[in-house]
């Protein structure tokens, strides 16, 4: 190669970068507009948002907007996000949602102080019930039980750890009644890399979902995490099969960093 090549390559190498560069930031800000769109469209939506600054996560209303759902498990609830859209979708099914952080908890209760459906158990599920240390990120909702890898801070803006918090943690057998888990019954777990022990924190519970709904990351962004392929085949041994696969994330990066995994069991 010469001298010449070796320019031109690196020239087009700055010019192909920075065109993945520019479409990734045209990527995310339509995807903001689209969300926020429809947060301010849809009146529960809206008057989450506009009382307490909790935007829904309307990037899962077409997903699991054709499903018939009587009961969520919503662990990892942050300030309700996921539940606004569960009640949206699902306006008769019974809400049982679980987030560690004391902040985002309390904002949880204000936006769902008037639903007699939701449940709130502020802790992480886990395999022991007891006490845990959560890395705070300094935006809470990338906060986990596992230390924040490089990963995820290189990719994702303002996610390096803040702090450390003392949580409460409990088993899902020890938090519900199996009673309680009526009729067509979904799981979300959002837990940043945690999903694996929450699974198998799970135990026989598990048995009573029709679906998983989860997000999995392909490398690894918090230490020690369980990656998507790890956590299908976990699920696979428990009798679901993959849905879908949707909302890709990418960060900084140029192939997709994570995504949202819907599972359904077999047979049921």
């Amino acid at each position: 190669m010469t001298v010449s090549d070796a320019v031109v390559n690196r020239d087009r190498h700055r010019e192909y970068t920075w065109r993945d560069k520019r479409l990734a930031g045209v990527r995310c800000t339509v995807n903001v507009l689209v969300k926020m769109l429809r947060v301010l469209w849809i009146r529960p939506y809206r008057s989450a948002f506009l009382r307490y600054r909790v935007a829904a996560s309307t990037e899962h209303d077409a997903i699991l907007g054709g499903l018939q759902v009587d009961t969520v498990v919503d662990i990892g609830a942050n300030r309700g996000q996921f539940a606004l859209c569960a009640r949206h979708l699902f306006p008769g099914a019974k809400i049982f949602s679980f987030e560690p952080l004391r902040i985002p908890a309390d904002t949880y209760r204000r936006v769902f102080k008037r639903d007699p459906g939701v449940v709130l158990k502020q802790a992480a599920v886990s395999g022991d019930t007891g006490e845990a240390t959560m890395h705070v990120s300094r935006w809470d909702v990338s906060s986990s039980l596992l230390p924040i890898g490089k990963a995820q801070r290189d990719n994702f803006l303002f996610t390096a750890e803040a702090r450390l918090e003392k949580v409460s943690t409990i088993r899902l057998t020890d938090a519900i009644d199996p009673t309680s888990i009526e009729g067509t019954a979904l799981l979300k777990l959002d837990v940043q890399g945690f999903e694996l022990a929450a699974l198998h924190a799970c135990g026989a519970l598990l048995d009573r979902f029709r679906y998983v709904y989860l997000e999995a990351s392909f490398v690894e962004l918090y230490v020690g995490q369980a990656l998507a392929g790890e956590l299908c085949r976990f699920l696979f041994s428990k009798g679901f099969e993959l849905s879908c696969v949707a909302n890709l994330s990418f960060g900084r990066s140029k192939t997709p960093i994570q995504a949202d995994f819907l599972f359904a069991r077999v047979t049921y």
